[in-house]
């Protein structure tokens, strides 16, 4: 096996985490459902590959920049993972105190074009400073100091989560009108994803924590 493919275990455990991201309320989601719902699927598609676009970005900057900080200065990567896993922890306890918070914009007056939602997807991928501190803090989680593959492996779980979220991503926009009216109408919906979405980075928080208490 090429040596930027992750171990079968590291693999599962991120598109574990990839299909709890996915499905949990956040700008991401409301914008591809709104545009869905206001100007048919082919913008809501538009603008859901607006945001891969953004996660290809996030992803390269990362491995990159994680791979150099591994090499210059290993302790700056154990305090990156420990950083990361508070941000985690803080990520989880966000998401029961205060939930995704899904909200659906109106439709404008005049229809947007199809690079006009797929750009807008991108800018709030970009710009959205949840998504920067989760990939900066989480991606170095599923890598070990000292390994010379990381850039690689990096790339390829970020490649992961594009693959493993294209299908739940198209399958949120033709459900767009549905799953609005079931997130309106049942709030538990988007409690119990909340909390799932908690306990799977709680999880992860635990598992770095303790792993670094050996050390």
């Amino acid at each position: 096996m090429p040596d930027f493919v992750p171990d079968l275990p590291v693999m599962l455990a991120f598109a574990a985490a990839t299909f709890v991201l996915m499905i949990t309320p956040g700008p991401d989601m409301a914008l591809q459902m709104s545009r869905a719902i206001n100007y048919g699927r082919a913008h809501g598609l538009a603008a859901m590959f607006g945001a891969m676009t953004g996660i290809v970005v996030h992803t390269t900057l990362v491995a990159f920049g994680i791979s150099v900080l591994i090499v210059a200065a290993p302790p700056l990567f154990l305090a990156l993972q420990l950083a990361g896993a508070i941000y985690l922890l803080w990520l989880a306890w966000q998401a029961i105190a205060h939930g995704g918070g899904l909200r659906l914009a109106e439709a404008a007056k005049r229809t947007p074009t199809l690079r006009q939602s797929f750009m807008t997807g991108l800018g709030i991928n970009l710009l959205n400073p949840k998504v920067v501190l989760f990939f900066v803090t989480f991606l170095p989680q599923f890598v070990e100091a000292h390994d010379p593959a990381a850039a690689g492996k990096l790339l390829f779980l970020g490649m992961q989560f594009v693959v493993l979220s294209i299908p739940l991503g198209v399958l949120i926009v033709f459900a767009a009108e549905r799953l609005a009216a079931e997130f309106k109408r049942s709030k538990w919906i988007e409690k119990a994803l909340n909390w799932s979405f908690a306990a799977i980075f709680t999880a992860f928080a635990a598992t770095i924590l303790t792993a670094q208490a050996r050390h």
